[in-house]
């Protein structure tokens, strides 16, 4: 079983973000996974793994939770799929209704996609298509963060800042504005040294540059239109963190410029900053469009969700003839199996109460790597909620970075998995995010397996 799998994937599959050259290398063995529970997850020839980044972020509640796969199987017995253009089903509304009911925005209308790049695509085309009816068709340009990183559609990768992951594409890309990140840890602006044991964030000493200065340059442009970022924690960019208020600032900014806010909650969305949506921690921040994905099948099925603001609607209404519809559309829009995935994901975090018991989880977190400030090649541990990142350097006092060719993160990585644990890098970010139902007991060995890990590779003598 294990050969027939590992020589038929070397075979005939390409796999996304990975070098296929060492994948296919002789000795390279993949890990073949077959069977998953909690946050256990087994490969075919019997071995344990924890699950330390939810399956590529996307599995809240652990594998195999009933509470999903019995509502798939219950759907099942009714449909599986229908389509969605001019036509409905009875999953997708309701799924829908309860969405804009757990962001707080009742007026934002949902429309549905496949995955977080779509989801994006989706707004960028609503913004563009609505500035134009709405007769501003000057206003055409996206501001967005640097480092950002929405997707890999061409909407989605032009929004984005990602030296690396685009600039193979840049002839393909539509221009944008980028705005410095907000990230303390190495931001300019910053003028504290690094302090072993605290989070950039709390030790910084600027004047909001970054809001006043960078942000306020960039909303000068006449053309602006909307400003596109991932609130809070920038996921592949290096899981860099931003400071308590910066969205509020930046979103009042914004409106007074009358330029849209869209979020990209595909990584921090359905509780993994603290409250169910990472905007929900600024009081008074309204976003006009939203992104969600990954975990709002709880990790079991390929579902977005794009909310719009009615400012935004309200442009694609006209008559036929006006040719005023979003001409957007995707096959499996609606999926009804996803959906019914999607409604007990958001029942169970009723039942369970699952955002108190996630900011228990998150202090033992904290608690359990802290240990990992005691290595001298570890520049910043930082955390959001049940986001953890341990940013690894080649010298502490000056933030220096490791060649990229040295591949420390992902050595470090390949040597966790030796130790139990499947987690995997951004650079030389490691990064720790646990499935929901992660235990005390499981939790501890996580990081017990990373920092055994990080040892092997680094020693600190």
């Amino acid at each position: 079983m294990t050969n027939d799998a590992a020589k038929l994937d070397q075979a005939h599959v390409w796999h996304p973000f990975t070098q296929m050259r060492a994948w296919n290398a002789p000795g390279h063995e993949p890990v073949v996974l077959v069977e998953g529970d909690g946050a256990v997850l087994r490969d075919d020839r019997g071995r344990e793994y924890l699950d330390g980044n939810s399956s590529i972020w996307t599995n809240l509640h652990g594998h195999r939770r009933r509470e999903i796969d019995e509502a798939i199987r219950a759907q099942l017995d009714r449909l599986a799929h229908s389509s969605f253009l001019g036509l409905t089903n009875n999953v997708a509304p309701a799924l829908a209704a309860e969405l804009v009911e757990v962001a707080g925005l009742p007026k934002h209308k949902v429309f549905f996609s496949d995955d977080g790049s779509t989801a994006m695509e989706a707004a960028l085309k609503m913004v563009f298509q609505a500035r134009g009816q709405r007769g501003e068709p000057q206003r055409t340009l996206f501001l967005s963060l640097g480092g950002g990183y929405h997707g890999d559609t061409i909407g989605a990768m032009s929004a984005g800042h990602s030296a690396i992951f685009h600039r193979a594409y840049r002839p393909l890309l539509f221009e944008t504005s980028e705005v410095p990140s907000p990230a303390c840890y190495r931001c300019p602006h910053n003028r504290a040294q690094p302090e072993r044991g605290s989070d950039a964030r709390r030790t910084r000493r600027c004047d909001w540059e970054c809001v006043h200065v960078d942000l306020a340059r960039a909303l000068q442009d006449e053309r602006a239109s909307a400003f596109v970022l991932e609130p809070r924690v920038q996921g592949a960019a290096g899981l860099l963190m931003h400071p308590e208020g910066y969205l509020a600032q930046a979103a009042e900014l914004c409106r007074a410029r009358g330029v849209w806010l869209v979020l990209d909650e595909v990584l921090t969305g359905f509780g993994r900053t603290g409250t169910m949506f990472a905007f929900q921690h600024d009081e008074g921040v309204q976003p006009d469009l939203i992104a969600l994905a990954k975990g709002l099948t709880a990790g079991y099925l390929p579902v977005a969700a794009t909310l719009a603001a009615p400012e935004i609607f309200d442009a694609f209404l006209g008559e036929f003839s006006e040719l005023k519809t979003f001409f957007h559309g995707h096959s499996y829009t609606g999926n009804a199996l996803g959906c019914a995935a999607a409604r007990a994901n958001l029942q169970i975090f009723r039942d369970d109460r699952t955002l108190e018991k996630n900011a228990l989880l998150a202090k033992s977190l904290a608690q359990e790597t802290a240990r990992f400030w005691n290595h001298p090649q570890v520049g910043d541990v930082r955390q959001e909620g049940l986001i953890c990142a341990i940013e690894l350097v080649r010298r502490f006092e000056t933030r220096e970075a490791f060649p990229f060719a040295e591949r420390i993160g992902h050595r470090v990585c390949e040597a966790a998995r030796r130790h139990g644990l499947l987690t995997r890098p951004i650079g030389d970010v490691l990064v720790l995010m646990p499935p929901y139902c992660t235990t005390p007991a499981q939790l501890r060995q996580m990081v017990e397996a990373l920092w055994l890990a990080l040892v092997e590779v680094l020693s600190p003598g």
